[in-house]
């Protein structure tokens, strides 16, 4: 059977476990939100074709069993064989914005420069709440810090920063509401199919991950 494999990047805090839950159960995690999803598998068709569907969470902040460097080291494990990439960001959190053109847009570029990447700006229910909303958000950490910041990022930053970054596109979405997800999954997934065709890979240039 063909697979399609999806990996999700970006800053600790931006909610991207809580992304992944609330896409492949349809809830919203209230109770034990772990640091990092257990990785998921379906399968699913496309045009009367059957796909694996894989999904893969990365770690990138603070964890019990490696320090943070090692984080750096060893995340890369998991880029080989990538059909396509989620890179998130916060819309709550301006540094995690920065850190998708700082950090981790170049770090797919050297190890997996062909694969298409999806910008990805969750906790979008952020812009609806008052001033008792965080609590409810993907990411009570996150958004506490987004609150001391003090701004939130416009959709229109995010839509240039994925044509400056050479993103397949930009997209929005709430692990909270489950607004966007559905889209973005959507997307990520043909945007897969069409990087697996033979005269995509071409055009592409398509040349294996690297782990180094």
């Amino acid at each position: 059977m063909n697979t399609i494999k999806l990996v999700v990047v970006g800053d600790d805090g931006v909610g991207k476990t809580c992304m992944l839950i609330s896409y492949t159960t349809k809830l919203f995690p209230t109770a034990y939100i772990p640091s990092v999803f257990d990785g998921y598998a379906v399968t699913i068709e496309v045009e009367t074709v059957l796909y694996t569907f894989g999904i893969f969470d990365t770690v990138s902040g603070p964890s019990p069993l490696y320090a943070h460097n090692d984080l750096d080291r060893l995340r890369p494990l998991a880029y080989p064989q990538t059909d396509v990439f989620l890179v998130c960001f916060s819309i709550g959190l301006p540094n995690s914005f920065a850190n998708v053109r700082k950090k981790w847009f170049p770090e797919l570029q050297h190890h997996c420069p062909d694969v298409p990447c999806l910008l990805v700006g969750t906790q979008i229910d952020f812009r609806g709440s008052s001033g008792n909303g965080p609590e409810k958000e993907d990411s009570s950490k996150g958004l506490e810090r987004g609150h001391k910041e003090g701004r939130l990022m416009a959709t229109a930053e995010g839509v240039k920063l994925a044509r400056d970054l050479g993103a397949v596109g930009y997209y929005e979405c709430s692990a909270l509401t489950q607004a966007g997800l559905k889209v973005l999954f959507d997307e990520a997934i043909a945007a897969a199919i069409r990087y697996q065709n033979p005269v995509v890979r071409r055009k592409r240039k398509k040349s294996p991950c690297i782990v180094v």
